[in-house]
């Protein structure tokens, strides 16, 4: 295996308390073991072979609070952490690891966490294939994270510039149903 692309996951919705723990843990063993067993698996082959390069989806979820959405976006924290931790443990190693964080996009994902009528997913949807095009784009270009479009490439800023507290406020807005 020399490109290992980890893209699965999924949300929950809703108040944190309101969520049953069954869910919240097989929400976290996709989103973050699983994504973290797959590179465990497949890493040391790379580094054995002095090349390979590791895709790791996570979202612009990573970079905020997630009132009404708390364990996915904490969980997609994580990938950008690990990812962005990976890429500089394997400097010089032959193996590269880009980390794509796209916005809404237009998949059954809205669907599956019955958000589909939240403000998040009223409005501008990204393309599957916009999102795939700039991920395989940033993974060959060897970039640390890689965002779908501008907009979106705009939430990391918009983290350094506003209040946590008001950035919560907003996140909890457009993840309302």
């Amino acid at each position: 295996i020399s490109i290992l692309v980890n893209n699965a996951g999924f949300a929950t919705a809703g108040k944190f308390s309101d969520i049953a723990f069954e869910d919240d843990a097989r929400e976290l063993n996709l989103n973050i073991v699983t994504l973290t067993l797959l590179t465990k698996l497949f890493l040391p082959g790379m580094i054995q072979d002095r090349c390979g390069k590791i895709l790791n989806v996570a979202s612009t979820a990573a970079f905020l609070p997630g009132p009404l959405m708390a364990v996915y976006y904490a969980s997609k924290a994580y990938v950008l952490s690990f990812s962005n931790a990976l890429y500089e443990e394997l400097k010089g190693t032959g193996i590269e690891v880009t980390v794509l964080c796209p916005g809404a996009t237009d998949t059954a994902f809205a669907k599956r966490a019955n958000i589909e009528t939240s403000q998040i997913f009223s409005g501008h949807l990204l393309s599957s294939r916009d999102v795939v095009v700039a991920g395989y784009t940033g993974l060959m270009k060897n970039q640390r994270i890689v965002f779908a479009d501008f907009q979106t490439s705009l939430v990391p800023l918009a983290t350094r510039l506003l209040p946590t507290r008001f950035l919560t406020i907003l996140a909890k807005k457009a993840n309302t149903i």
